[in-house]
């Protein structure tokens, strides 16, 4: 069985993701989206938000299965069976620090490959901050995210006020 793991913020998930799960649930038997916890990173989301808004994103996949990771990526692959980590890559800008980090976990666990795919173009520019910046501003990001992902984008930022 082919496990694959595919770690990331997800706050919030956007269009840009769902692209890469999408292709990458038809590349293995099972794979992991892994709601990385770092305490020490300011989100939108609690870690319990972004675990229910990805889970309700990818309700229909029969091999997805969403998790919260508090560990080193590599470390929890082991931990579940995870031969690769799925890795988007928007633009040439990522991959100087997707390089570096593949090197690195491969360094640590050289049985654990990542693999790496491409978005669509249309999402090329899209990434979880500038969602978060244009909703702050008041803009309109249903073209960038999934209904339910805009729905609770405007009920968290609801009593928000840009100083």
């Amino acid at each position: 069985m082919k496990i694959g793991f595919y770690p990331g913020s997800f706050d919030p998930i956007t269009f840009g993701h769902l692209d890469i799960i999408t292709r990458g649930a038809k590349l293995f038997d099972k794979l992991y989206i892994a709601i990385s916890i770092n305490p020490n990173k300011k989100t939108m989301f609690t870690d319990d938000e972004r675990v229910d808004l990805v889970k309700e994103v990818v309700k229909d996949f029969d091999n997805i299965e969403v998790i919260k990771s508090d560990m080193l990526t590599v470390e929890h692959c082991k931990l579940l069976g995870a031969s690769h980590i799925l890795r988007g890559l928007r633009a040439v800008t990522d991959y100087d620090y997707e390089f570096q980090m593949t090197n690195f976990n491969h360094e640590i666990s050289p049985d654990i490959d990542t693999i790496f795919l491409m978005t669509q173009g249309k999402y090329s520019f899209l990434s979880s901050s500038s969602v978060r910046e244009l909703a702050l501003f008041g803009g309109d990001t249903a073209p960038f995210v999934p209904l339910i992902v805009k729905e609770a984008i405007t009920k968290k930022l609801k009593n928000t006020k840009i100083k």
